[in-house]
C-alpha cells in the first residue's frame, strides 16, 4: 500500500515523524497511470511527473509514478507557503498579500530547526541546512528535498487546515493561493522554479481545483536542460491543458 509522503529518509526523530504520519494520512485506493498523461508528456517534449488526486474516492491518475513517489527535489519557490505559515505564527509577519521566498522574512536559525522539526518537511541534511550561510537558502541550494508526493500531501492539508498552525493562518495563506473562481471552478496553486545539483532546471505547480464543491489536487514537477526565463509560466499552462484534458473548467467533474 502506498501512502502520501512515504517515509522520508533522514527523519531523525519522534515529532518530525508524528507530523509526517499526519500528511500521510490519506492512502491511495486506486492508482491510474494514464496513457493520455504519458502522450501528453511525450509530445510536449517534457520530463517529469503529474499526479491528480480525487479527494473524495482518493483515486489518484498519475505519470510516472516511481518519480512521484520516490523522488525528491529542492521545493524551490514552493517553499513559501511553509516560509508564510511559520512568519505567521510566529508573529515576523502579520498577513500576506502575496506568497514569495523573496517577500517573506528569513527564518531565524533556531525558530527554522524547531519548525522544521515539528513539520517533517521533506529529506534534509541537517548539518548543511541550518549552517548560519544556509538559513536563507537551503530551500533553493538542494540541502532540503521533497518528493512530489509528499508536496501534494501539504497542499491537501493546507485546503483542509491540517497542519500544525493556526487554522486562520492556514486561510489565510490558502486565499493568496487562489488564482481563479467563477460558477464552474476554483483553481489555486503556487509555482517555484530552482537548479538541481548537475545543472538542470526544476519546475513545480502545486494545487488544487475544486467543482461542484468538490476538491482535486495536484502536482506538476518537470525538469529541463534548457528551461526559459518564463518557464514557470509555461509549467501553469501546462497544467491547465492536462486539466482541461481529464474534463476540468467545464463544472461537469
Amino acid at each position: 500500500m502506498v501512502t502520501f509522503a512515504r517515509k522520508i529518509i533522514g527523519m531523525r526523530n519522534l515529532s518530525s515523524i508524528a507530523l509526517l504520519l499526519i500528511l500521510s494520512a490519506c492512502t491511495f485506493n486506486t492508482v491510474e497511470q494514464d496513457s493520455k498523461l504519458e502522450t501528453y508528456f511525450r509530445e510536449n517534449n517534457l520530463k517529469g511527473s503529474f499526479a491528480i488526486m480525487d479527494n473524495g474516492t482518493g483515486r489518484f491518475t498519475v505519470h510516472d509514478l516511481k518519480r512521484f513517489r520516490d523522488s525528491g527535489y529542492s521545493p524551490a519557490g514552493t517553499f513559501a507557503v511553509v516560509q508564510a505559515l511559520i512568519g505567521l505564527q510566529t508573529g515576523q509577519i502579520t498577513g500576506v498579500t502575496y506568497v514569495d521566498t523573496d517577500s517573506l522574512p528569513v527564518l531565524e536559525k533556531k525558530g527554522a530547526q524547531a519548525w522544521m522539526d515539528s513539520l517533517g518537511y521533506g529529506a534534509r541534511n541537517d548539518n548543511e541546512l541550518f549552517k548560519i550561510n544556509k538559513v536563507d537558502s537551503f530551500w533553493v541550494d538542494n540541502s532540503l528535498k521533497v518528493t512530489p508526493d509528499a508536496q501534494l500531501g501539504l497542499v491537501k492539508q493546507l485546503y483542509f487546515g491540517q497542519l500544525p498552525f493556526f487554522k486562520v493562518y492556514q486561510e489565510m495563506v490558502k486565499r493568496v493561493l487562489s488564482r481563479e473562481e467563477n460558477t464552474l471552478y476554483r483553481l489555486g496553486y503556487t509555482t517555484g522554479v530552482g537548479t538541481e545539483p548537475g545543472g538542470n532546471q526544476i519546475g513545480w505547480v502545486l494545487g488544487w481545483i475544486e467543482e461542484n464543491n468538490h476538491a482535486y489536487f495536484f502536482v506538476l514537477n518537470c525538469e529541463s536542460a534548457t528551461a526559459e526565463e518564463n518557464w514557470s509560466a509555461q509549467l501553469v499552462s501546462h497544467v491547465k491543458n492536462i486539466l482541461k484534458g481529464q474534463g476540468f473548467f467545464e463544472g461537469n467533474r
